[in-house]
């Protein structure tokens, strides 16, 4: 008798698939900390104005829930030992939330410490990560600047707005469970052009330089943003991604066409008078109206933008 086929594993698809649906509304708000160090401005410009929305697999999103889901282990190994750890803001009794740049910069700190056996009497930013084989062989090698310089860039956020100088940084090997820690001097200089970074990318009403103008280029090949950036695709249509929405005071994002405060919901919805920042359009500009800009795309066709006429 021949065997029967594997029947489709529906209840693991089922679960990806929730984890697809939940992260259908998880746009950042603010531009992350965590991602600061990294090398492309534009990259960074375009996540904060919601032009691309990372596609990521429920796998994927599964992977990123466990290294969350690590932190309370972290907290509980050190508390074990009689380090202080206070992973929860006093003043609200949530996650501590860090801002700069008139609250659109910054990120959640995963905790505070004192009592660590190396330094007993310095607070620490901590910092938690876990690691592939791979990734955390590199960081026993090379440390965490060198290894992982999106990790280092976001404790000197973190250490500037806490106004804290040392951090603390605790990984551990996924494969084995083996922990590295080590910890990180406060670099003001470093930290400052880490703040002048993120203000000038809130700040530019255009996307910044290209970190390559080659579309092969290893780190534009692996971008979310690479068809938007290399290959012309549409952004988004979201508030951000509109000439006449700017961010404002405490986080929040004004519309100069309605001359109101926009909800998060408003912003990701648009509305039908949403004009797209024109450096994101791959086209000419060749005629404009109250409500419309009109565009010669590289294929010579005219393309409208905004209110049908």
């Amino acid at each position: 008798m021949a065997p029967l086929p594997p029947s489709p594993q529906q209840t693991v698809a089922a679960i990806y698939a929730a984890y697809e649906e939940d992260a259908g509304n998880s746009l950042r708000e603010h531009l992350g900390a965590s991602l600061i160090g990294a090398e492309c401005e534009r990259a960074l410009w375009y996540s904060f104005r919601w032009a691309t929305r990372a596609r990521h697999t429920g796998r994927l999103l599964r992977l990123f829930e466990t290294g969350n889901l690590a932190e309370a282990r972290f907290v509980a190994n050190l508390r074990r030992i009689g380090v202080t750890v206070m992973d929860l803001d006093p003043a609200t009794g949530r996650q501590w939330n860090l801002r700069h740049a008139g609250g659109h910069f910054g990120g959640s700190m995963d905790g505070v410490a004192i009592g660590l056996p190396e330094a007993p009497k310095s607070w620490h930013v901590c910092e938690f990560k876990t690691h592939s084989e791979k990734s955390f062989t590199a960081l026993k090698k090379d440390g965490v600047e060198r290894s992982k310089p999106l990790h280092w860039a976001q404790m000197q956020v973190y250490m500037h707005l806490a106004g804290i100088d040392r951090a603390f940084y605790l990984a551990a090997n996924k494969n084995t469970d083996e922990l590295y820690q080590e910890r990180i001097r406060y670099d003001a200089e470093a930290a400052m052009r880490l703040i002048a970074k993120a203000e000038r990318i809130i700040g530019s009403s255009c996307p910044p330089t290209r970190i390559s103008e080659d579309p092969a280029w290893w780190q534009c090949r692996m971008c979310d943003h690479h068809a938007l950036c290399h290959e012309g695709a549409p952004a988004e249509r979201t508030c951000r991604s509109c000439l006449h929405a700017t961010p404002a005071d405490q986080g929040a994002w004004t519309c100069a066409r309605h001359s109101i405060q926009l909800t998060r919901a408003d912003q990701q919805s648009g509305c039908a008078a949403h004009l797209y920042i024109p450096d994101l359009i791959r086209g000419e500009q060749v005629d404009a109206g109250e409500d419309w800009v009109e565009y010669r795309l590289p294929d010579g066709t005219i393309w409208r933008d905004g209110v049908a006429a």
